[in-house]
């Protein structure tokens, strides 16, 4: 028997929808290139019971004059300065309609293609709003990267974007399936929601962790990020400029070989040309592959090591790259410094596989072509060989003859660069080992992990960890 979705209502439904819903109304402020939400509500009709005013300061000196000096304008904090100004107003010169209305304020600040087309389109929209007259209010912001090939398309998809925004947030009770309408009569791969975020009093259980994780896990991004303290970020802005050092993993749970391999990365970062050790930025990677290991994403598992990994001051940054040189490509779109991304020899190993790359026409060749172009590095970690305690690094790699050169020609240019790890006596330390001990109760695991980490585990009961009685 066949099951009948809901059906998605389409923008100018969406529209209308709104405009005939006499208690909602509110202003839409639209800078830069982003002209359009509002004129979806007008070609409708109805507008008169949804807008209490549009405008855009499209120069920026009048756009100073309103909201406030900025430094960048395409920018989050431009976007907040907006919709402080407009929800104030509103409140102020509507007071009287207080009592039966869910005022809203919806901005956007975005830059379209060019006409040479060398930039990239992206954005930022957000709506402060009610759920209730008299209500608090709250905020949802998010940020777009636009992919469409011509300026007129994006601005389309930016006006069907802020109709499911101001739609979603006031009619979709459910987070995130409120995320997931943003892309609502959108193609697919016209536009990328890289940041989202809720908060106020009527979403304060809301973990915005979860939803940077749900981004990624519904095809909405390929990658997002949140700082060591759970406030999630936009990769381009926080890492503007930055010098980045990468650590993949799966950190279930975080062992003394993990700090080790940051430690000693960090150490020969800091050492190169061209970087400011004042300057780095530490993230650390958890693709979906890692996070699933063959099973359903666990949203308590997710949080056990996101807690871990801010404990020890670490930002994190989720992303569906599974190959090394698509998180390079992706890399080398945020940040224009030098990168150094930290692996074990047993993925330097990996990276050699040539039956990875069978999907590409260029192979093996083009992959490396995209993982080492511009200012990206590899700092390989050794292990113990197995059932040994011979150190295997990577300048005992062994691979295939007709791989050889293109071997020494990347560590001859110093894109491959060996670790000497600071503390070789805990090499012999399992991840997979300790994530035992802890979820079966054996005692000597708080041994192999940094003194936070357990503290961490303990607290929370993280891992499934339960003291003894």
């Amino acid at each position: 028997m066949l099951v009948e979705l809901p059906r998605v209502p389409s923008t100018k439904e969406k529209a209308l929808a709104l405009n005939l819903d006499l208690t909602i109304y509110g202003s839409f402020a639209e800078i830069g290139a982003g002209q359009e939400t509002a004129a979806n509500f007008f070609k409708v009709g109805g507008a008169s019971g949804t807008i209490a005013k549009t405008m855009s300061a499209y120069d920026m000196q009048f756009s100073d004059a309103i909201y406030g000096k900025t430094k960048r304008y395409v920018y989050e904090e431009r976007l907040i300065q907006m919709l402080d100004h407009e929800i104030e107003l509103l409140k102020e010169r509507l007071f009287n309609r207080a009592d039966a209305t869910k005022f809203f304020a919806f901005a956007n600040t975005v830059e379209m293609l060019n006409y040479h087309k060398t930039n990239q389109g992206h954005g930022w929209l957000g709506l402060r709003f009610q759920l209730q007259p008299n209500g608090p209010t709250n905020d949802c912001v998010i940020h777009v990267l636009l992919h469409d090939n011509d300026a007129g398309l994006q601005q389309d998809a930016v006006g069907i974007l802020g109709v499911n925004l101001l739609y979603g947030c006031t009619h979709i009770a459910d987070p995130v399936a409120m995320m997931e309408s943003l892309v609502d009569n959108l193609a697919a791969g016209r536009l990328e929601i890289d940041f989202f975020r809720i908060k106020g009093p009527d979403f304060s259980k809301v973990d915005n962790r979860l939803m940077a994780l749900k981004l990624v896990k519904k095809g909405l991004t390929r990658a997002t990020m949140f700082d060591a303290d759970g406030t999630v970020l936009q990769a381009q802005e926080a890492l503007y400029k930055k010098s980045l050092l990468i650590l993949r993993g799966r950190f279930r749970p975080v062992t003394y070989v993990t700090m080790d391999m940051l430690q000693s990365g960090l150490e020969a970062f800091k050492k190169e040309d061209n970087v400011d050790e004042n300057n780095i930025v530490q993230v650390s990677e958890l693709t979906l592959h890692n996070l699933t290991d063959g099973e359903e994403i666990s949203d308590s598992d997710f949080l056990a090591r996101v807690d871990i990994l801010g404990s020890l001051g670490q930002k994190v940054l989720i992303s569906d790259y599974q190959e090394y040189f698509m998180l390079a490509n992706y890399i080398s779109h945020i940040t224009k410094g030098k990168t150094g991304i930290i692996l074990g020899v047993a993925n330097l190993e990996k990276l050699f596989q040539e039956s990875f790359y069978e999907h590409l026409t260029g192979g093996i060749l083009e992959s490396f072509g995209t993982l080492f172009k511009r200012n990206i590095q590899l700092y390989v970690y050794p292990s113990y060989r197995a059932g040994t305690h011979e150190i295997y690094g990577y300048s005992q790699l062994q691979l295939p003859d007709h791989l050889n050169l293109l071997y020494q020609y990347l560590q001859g240019n110093k894109k491959i660069t060996g670790l000497k790890p600071i503390h070789p006596e805990h090499l012999d330390i399992i991840s997979d080992d300790v994530l035992h001990m802890i979820k079966n109760g054996i005692k000597g695991w708080e041994q192999l992990v940094p003194e936070k980490v357990s503290e961490a585990i303990k607290t929370k009961h993280l891992f499934n960890y339960q003291p003894k009685e």
